[in-house]
């Protein structure tokens, strides 16, 4: 038997065995938040959905980092290289640092926001974000050399630890739940900044890029910040303005459902981790590079279409398996939600893709879904039901824009090639 998993592992491909991985990772990420729901009870596991809330506003912002660092490991050589993984290391810190002493120095704020028990949590959670933006740097040079044993590795360390810790914090000790989640998350951060790569590190040293690479890389990491805060206003504004608008039994129920319903999204972060440098290889190499975001929309349209349709036919069974007898209230929405996330992210898709080639449009288009998503929320939140329905309606119109807008590229495309 051992024989026969070696020889079918030594078959698969790097990026198979990292998809395989994804998919674990995700799994692991799933079970830690099934089990938070089902020990701590819907309102405890509203902070604790806040908290992991925050993780993932965390995780889109320092994606601009990794993203960046993955486009230019791919394009850049030797010392042009060095330089700017140096200084992306220096400006990541720097960035990390900021953001963590903000969170601290305004914890108690954010627990008055948020309807929090404690203002401990965010404390705690900010001394580990300067920890991430590290994290996600070195993340981004093995997804960008295509590394992707090793960029498996940090991301099995960060969801195993996390889930370990944590569990072992709730059973041993009788601190509030949400301080344990939130030092369960920061120590996290230390298993996956392993295995680190430290080559071309030198931190005394001055490190300058030429003004073209410079210019080059300010303008990619501006459209990717800007598209990044598109990403955390789109998929986390609904649990926040939840947990603002409505009572914290209810908040709970919904952050159990939203979980649910992003499995999908979680999935197709997976092809964006593939899409990216394949993407930018292909246009370096002056090949067609529209096939491999063909490939991965169907992929996504497939996965979506599966959980969408088991939503909708077995909604009480998915929610009593996954938290239990008391979130059950909110089986109807199931199906719904899950549509609002699978629009999502097939447009992501689409949208990541452009952004590899330096497309802006569909950035711009989608900061202006996701700001229309807020509004709609904001003047329609009687119901979790309404809130739902408005991320449709906003997802919707996102998707079609970004299909027409890739219709109408590739015509441009056609059309200067056969120009030239």
């Amino acid at each position: 038997m051992k024989m026969v998993i070696n020889a079918t592992l030594k078959k698969l491909t790097a990026e198979q065995k990292f998809m395989i991985s994804v998919i674990i990772v995700n799994g692991g990420n799933y079970l830690y938040n099934l089990i938070l729901g089902r020990v701590l009870g819907p309102e405890q596991f509203a902070d604790a959905a806040l908290l992991i809330t925050f993780l993932l506003v965390l995780s889109f912002i320092a994606m601009t980092f990794q993203l960046s660092t993955a486009k230019f490991s791919v394009i850049f050589e030797n010392d042009v290289f060095k330089s700017f993984i140096n200084i992306i290391y220096k400006y990541s810190s720097i960035i990390g640092l900021i953001f963590g002493v903000l969170m601290i120095l305004f914890s108690k704020n954010l627990q008055v926001l948020f309807n929090t028990q404690s203002s401990s949590m965010f404390i705690i959670f900010g001394i580990g974000v300067p920890i991430y933006f590290i994290m996600s740097v070195n993340r981004g040079v093995f997804q960008g050399s295509k590394k992707f044993d090793s960029l498996a590795i940090t991301y099995q360390g960060e969801m195993l630890s996390r889930l370990i810790i944590t569990l072992v914090l709730i059973y041993i000790t009788s601190l509030q739940s949400s301080i344990l989640v939130a030092l369960g998350i920061a120590i996290s951060f230390l298993f996956g900044l392993l295995p680190f790569r430290s080559e071309d590190i030198a931190l005394t040293k001055k490190h300058i890029l030429p003004p073209t690479q410079s210019r080059y890389i300010i303008k990619f990491f501006i459209l990717t910040a800007f598209y990044e805060l598109t990403q955390i206003i789109i998929n986390n504004s609904d649990i926040l303005m939840v947990k603002h608008y409505f009572e914290i039994y209810e908040a709970g129920l919904y952050a159990s459902l939203a979980l649910i319903g992003r499995v999908v999204y979680f999935v197709a972060w997976m092809f964006v981790m593939l899409l990216l440098p394949k993407v930018v290889q292909k246009q370096k190499d002056g090949e067609a590079h529209a096939p491999v975001l063909f490939k991965y929309v169907f992929y996504i349209t497939l996965l979506s279409a599966a959980i969408v349709t088991g939503c909708y036919l077995f909604p009480e069974f998915v929610i009593n398996i996954m938290f239990g007898s008391e979130y059950i209230s909110v089986a109807p929405l199931l199906w719904k939600y899950a549509i609002a996330t699978s629009l999502f992210a097939i447009s992501n898709i689409f949208a990541y893709y452009f952004l590899s080639l330096d497309q802006y449009i569909p950035v711009i288009l989608s900061a202006l879904l996701g700001v229309s998503q807020v509004v709609l929320i904001i003047f329609f939140h009687n119901t979790l039901l309404e809130i739902v329905i408005m991320q449709i309606i906003a997802m919707a119109i996102l998707l079609t824009f970004q299909i027409l807008f890739f219709i109408g590229y590739q015509k441009l495309s056609k059309k200067s090639s056969t120009n030239h």
